[in-house]
């Protein structure tokens, strides 16, 4: 856990310098040589998902040993990855301790219990199996970085003027700290959550129009929407496969283990060692269970050191990713993830008996 300033300064260093100058590099490959457009795109796209997994340690304080430097880069890397860094954290910390207990935490799909999905109509049946498609990872990634974050703002700023006339309306005289302190919005917790997503949102919508000026618009969104939609696929993909594969520990809130959680409802992923490298060793997903203050650099090191201890970690290659997309149900009863083919499966059964 002994975090370096030195070390993270590095990382930041060795992977938003090159994404900025890739920037350059395509702008010009798009005039002068088209060919080099798709591999630019493609190594901006990695070193976007690992710009993600920067952030994601910044959220954890274990990217820097400077609590305040961890503040500073995660917001900065935030804005690169479009998404507000502070109450991301907190959602993902919100992970941490409730990993394995399905009950109060749903993944990223935000999966449903069997008996809720053989409650749905055939129609949301398949509705619901499109949504958590592979395919969708493409369309929700993007939806998830560049427009929810937009979106969440807009909403939350409606619902605060109906409780600014309220408060106007009120016997009691307020003041402006009072009704901004008094005023909750289900799209952000606390106050500090919505300044961050304020923040956010200025310095993306502001770096959107300082692209599109120096590039213009139409060349600036034609790369970053595949970039960006790209990238989000990829560490949605990664946290997804990390949790939701077969024999996966899924529990309810009575009788759940944080320890089970750790080592038998994460999975570590084996990555070649290029795609360690941009993941951030994200791969080693267990040992960061164990203990989230540990920094992406030190992670490998740690999980070699104590791989005898985590020889019951279910671990997973790249040719395993795709069948862990089909463990989109919770099976309260039997404690586990299972498939819609296999939900009907047990419901043609026991209709038959």
């Amino acid at each position: 856990m002994d975090s370096s300033n030195l070390r993270g300064g590095w990382q930041i260093a060795n992977t938003v310098i090159p994404y900025a100058a890739l920037w350059w590099v395509a702008d010009w490959s798009l005039k002068q040589a088209p060919l080099l457009l798709l591999p630019t795109m493609v190594v901006m796209v990695l070193l976007l998902a690992r710009i993600f997994s920067l952030m994601h340690d910044c959220g954890h304080d274990s990217l820097f040993r400077s609590r305040r430097a961890n503040q500073v880069f995660g917001f900065l890397l935030g804005v690169l990855s479009a998404i507000p860094q502070y109450p991301w954290s907190r959602g993902h910390a919100y992970h941490h301790r409730h990993n394995g207990d399905w009950e109060k935490y749903q993944g990223p799909s935000a999966l449903v219990t069997t008996s809720a999905f053989a409650a749905l109509s055939p129609g949301q049946q398949r509705f619901y199996g499109v949504l958590r498609h592979p395919a969708m990872l493409f369309p929700g990634g993007f939806f998830y970085l560049v427009i929810k974050p937009r979106v969440a703002l807009l909403l939350g700023l409606a619902g605060f003027f109906p409780h600014l006339m309220a408060c106007l309306r009120s016997p009691e005289p307020m003041g402006l700290g009072q009704i901004l302190s008094s005023y909750r919005s289900k799209h952000w917790y606390t106050n500090e959550e919505f300044r961050h997503l304020v923040a956010n949102n200025i310095a993306v919508i502001g770096s959107w129009w300082l692209m599109a000026h120096w590039l213009g618009a139409g060349v600036f969104w034609s790369i970053y929407t595949p970039v960006m939609a790209c990238a989000a696929a990829i560490f949605i993909c990664i946290f997804f496969v990390q949790h939701n594969f077969p024999g996966s520990y899924a529990h309810a809130t009575a009788g759940w283990s944080e320890m089970t959680g750790v080592l038998e409802g994460t999975s570590d992923l084996e990555l070649p060692p290029i795609f360690n490298w941009f993941s951030a060793d994200i791969g080693c997903h267990a040992i960061h269970h164990l203990s989230s203050k540990i920094p992406n650099y030190r992670l490998r090191a740690c999980h070699e050191r104590n791989a005898h201890l985590l020889s019951g970690v279910r671990r997973l290659s790249l040719a395993d990713i795709p069948g862990c997309f089909s463990y989109i149900l919770w099976d309260p009863q039997a404690c586990r993830l299972t498939t819609i083919d296999d939900q009907r499966s047990g419901l043609q059964v026991a209709a038959a008996g």
